[in-house]
Formats: C-alpha cells, structure tokens, sequence
C-alpha cells in the first residue's frame, strides 16, 4: 500500500526548484523530512524515489541513519541508454546494488566529503572523490548542490547515475 501511495505522490508532486540551489535555511537549522521525504518533496528526484520503491529501499531510507546520497536528478537518469531505467526498474537486484552504491553510511557534510579521496558506499563498494577548485566529482558524476539536509542524513546532488563495476 505504502508503494502505490508512494508512486501515486510521485505521479502528482510540484516541482520545488531546491535541487539545484544551496538550502536557503541555515545548514545548522532542524530538518524535519526524511531522505526520502526531502527527495521527494524536492521535485527533482521522481526515478529515484520510483528506484527506490522499486528496489524495496524506501523504508530503509526513511530510518533512523544517518545517510549520506549522492543523489541523480531525472536530468542524470535520463543520460543513461535507452531502455536502461526500465531495464534496472525490473531487475531487483541489480536496481539495488546500483542505488545502494550511490549511499555512504553517516552524514558526511560537503566540507567533510572535500577532504576524503575515497568513500565507501553501503554496497560495499568504494566510489573515488576529486576536488579540482571548486568543482567535486564522485566517480564520473558532477556534484551540482550540497548540504541538503534531512532529519536521518544529508542529500547531495550528482549529475550523472553512478554504477559499480
């Protein structure tokens, strides 16, 4: 019931143009929604949540954490091949070792995740962190906003859906 209420909201939210900009409330103020509430509410993140649904890890993301996602917009999903969302949507599996490789245990804020050169993701596996100026990439992906914070974590925007080897 839960899946089909989710996938409904999914069907039926507005946009909030939050994805792409810096919080506008202080870094340090009390978030109130979840990751998945905030990715949601967000506008931005429709495959994503539909994943995670998908996957079975909605209410994993809902729990008590903390989480850090490095989180691809409907933009970085719509750059994969053709037929490639729907061919991971029916793959449980595969779906989730891709999404649970774009998941680090803890909150790692943005000026934490500048000083590391790797993380491991929940998956296991290790994704590479480059900083170059100003620019922060994690594998091939663009870190394109920080800091997005929610009650279990924080949300961290990447341009490109990362895949494990």
């Amino acid at each position: 019931m839960f899946k089909t209420l989710l996938v409904s909201m999914l069907v039926s939210v507005v946009s909030v143009p939050l994805a792409v900009a810096a919080p506008k409330e202080p870094a340090h103020a009390a978030a109130k929604a979840d990751i998945v509430d905030t990715a949601v509410a967000n506008g931005h993140f429709k495959v994503l949540a539909q994943a995670l649904t998908a996957a079975g890890l909605v209410d994993t993301l809902k729990g008590t954490g903390p989480f850090t996602v490095f989180a691809p917009t409907d933009e970085a999903f719509a750059k994969l091949p053709k037929g490639a969302v729907d061919a991971l949507l029916k793959d449980k599996k595969k779906l989730t070792a891709v999404l649970t490789y774009h998941v680090v245990a803890g909150k790692v804020m943005a000026a934490d995740v500048v000083k590391l050169k790797t993380a491991k993701t929940v998956n296991g596996a290790t994704v590479a962190i480059v900083v170059k100026g100003k620019d922060v990439t994690v594998n091939d992906a663009k870190v394109t906003a920080t800091d997005i914070e929610a009650s279990n974590g924080v949300i961290h925007v990447i341009d490109t859906v990362l895949m494990p080897q």
